[in-house]
């Protein structure tokens, strides 16, 4: 009988998905993910029967004690965000767990990996391929599903094709845009995942996971163009090349660059896939790629409706469709020797007479242009002097999330063509403390690009000099 599930990857795109299907389920899950804060931020962190852990994967941890009475383990990561030498790290990882499986008592791993071209290769689906043979390695029955693009909100592959629809009337392309796939949506994908916890295999299995259509994504575009009512044109150009490619991708697309950058290598592939055997173990209906897409656009509220944008009724009524779901970013880290209480008091007093520690006039400037188009930017309230609360207002900034010594959240609330947020972070490393300011936004459409790229100059510049001044103030008027 199956009781206790690990679930490795979980902060992922599919593993935060599977994890709350599980505990609705009734199975005992233990969650892992790099940053526990991270997870602890999912509205399912809170279920009693989920069991949340830190889990930084390497060629050295020990996995021991977290593999311990566990029945069945999904593996669900992958090295893709890692960078340039994602291959390395994604099978270091492998070879470790597959070492320490070989220890345990585990009954079953349910791998998800990738289809595999029938021509060529590409370094995501070496890797992917290579990992799948080195868990069967571990003697653990391995049931290995191969999929292709995953249609639903925050799937990278499929973001990255809503963020060139959204952003861009013309789209220049690769010329292997007319590659064919078999795209399958998101709740197929959970339907096959938690399927297989009923069946007992006996031994290693790899099935592809297919949608009902074998489509191109120059036609998989122009089915979210009109479901988006968009009106868009395709130019494939065969100059350019995936390493042009992936830079284009990375202006447009909010996607982590490393992930869109490992995408883009396998798009001139055919990723046909046959789901027959899959199909005829764990039968049901197959959503069309227009009725997931469908579905997902509908779906999309749920980018701010949580606890990173405080569940604030003023973000969620400002969300439109065809803000991008990825938010673009760009931060400052300081590393000090200032406590986090230090750091905190400092950072409270944004919007008095310190107003915003650094370049007061670019703040004033931009505030008064936006009172000039009708915006609140010079609307202020404080509950207190010196001490922030969630709701009050700072020039054109509310205040939707703070945590004593650790963060503040200020939603944007100028007028703007997207979405934004400003966040103050503290870390306590124990020996010292890293200050982390940093800007997200998710553009809206062309203009919200635009808006991103002319203000990142200033933004790097601003917040850089926001955290240096927030330290000075600190060491020249400590508490």
């Amino acid at each position: 009988m199956i009781n206790n599930v690990l679930v490795v990857g979980a902060s992922g795109y599919v593993g935060s998905q599977l994890v709350p299907l599980l505990a609705q389920k009734g199975y005992s899950v233990t969650a892992t993910g790099r940053d526990k804060k991270l997870l602890h931020k999912r509205a399912w962190s809170k279920l009693p029967n989920i069991n949340i852990v830190q889990l930084n994967l390497s060629d050295n941890t020990d996995l021991t004690s977290i593999l311990t009475d566990i029945d069945v383990v999904y593996f669900l990561v992958h090295g893709m965000s890692h960078g340039h030498d994602f291959i390395n790290f994604e099978l270091g990882i492998a070879k470790n767990f597959s070492k320490h499986l070989k220890k345990s008592n585990v009954k079953q791993l349910i791998y998800l990996g990738s289809l595999q071209p029938s021509h060529g290769e590409s370094q995501h689906f070496t890797a992917r391929k290579k990992t799948g043979h080195i868990l069967r390695g571990s003697q653990v029955v391995v049931t290995e599903l191969r999929a292709g693009i995953i249609v639903g909100p925050g799937s990278a592959a499929f973001e990255v094709m809503r963020d060139f629809v959204y952003h861009l009337p013309l789209l220049i392309t690769p010329k292997w845009m007319t590659s064919h796939n078999s795209p399958i949506a998101l709740d197929n994908l959970l339907y096959y995942l938690l399927a297989l916890l009923k069946i007992n295999p006996q031994k290693h299995q790899i099935m592809d996971v297919a949608g009902p259509e074998l489509i191109s994504y120059e036609k998989q575009m122009y089915i979210i163009a009109k479901l988006a009512g968009k009106k868009i044109r395709i130019i494939p150009l065969a100059i350019l090349t995936p390493k042009l490619a992936s830079h284009w991708f990375k202006i447009i697309t909010s996607v982590p660059t490393n992930i869109a950058k490992a995408l883009v290598g396998g798009l001139q592939y055919d990723l046909s896939a046959d789901g027959k055997q899959l199909q005829s173990l764990i039968p049901q209906t197959l959503l069309t790629f227009e009725q997931a897409v469908s579905k997902t656009l509908e779906q999309e509220i749920d980018v701010i409706d949580n606890e990173t944008w405080g569940f604030d009724a003023d973000a969620l009524s400002r969300w439109r469709p065809g803000y991008g779901y990825y938010p673009k970013q760009a931060g400052y880290s300081l590393k000090t020797d200032i406590s986090a209480e230090q750091l905190w008091q400092q950072i409270q007093l944004i919007g008095t007479q310190e107003g915003y520690f650094f370049a007061n006039y670019l703040w004033r400037i931009r505030e008064w242009m936006d009172y000039a188009v009708g915006g609140g930017a010079l609307q202020r309230y404080r509950h207190h002097p010196t001490k922030l609360a969630l709701g009050d207002r700072i020039d054109s900034w509310k205040v939707i999330g703070l945590k004593k010594n650790q963060f503040l959240s200020l939603l944007l609330g100028m007028k703007a063509p997207g979405l934004g947020r400003l966040e103050f972070n503290i870390e306590d490393k124990g020996t010292h403390r890293v200050l982390d300011i940093r800007a997200w936004w998710h553009p809206a459409g062309f203009s919200g690009l635009l808006y991103w790229y002319a203000m990142m100059p200033a933004h790097l510049f601003i917040f850089e000099g926001m955290a240096k001044a927030i330290e000075k103030k600190v060491i020249n008027n400590p508490c």
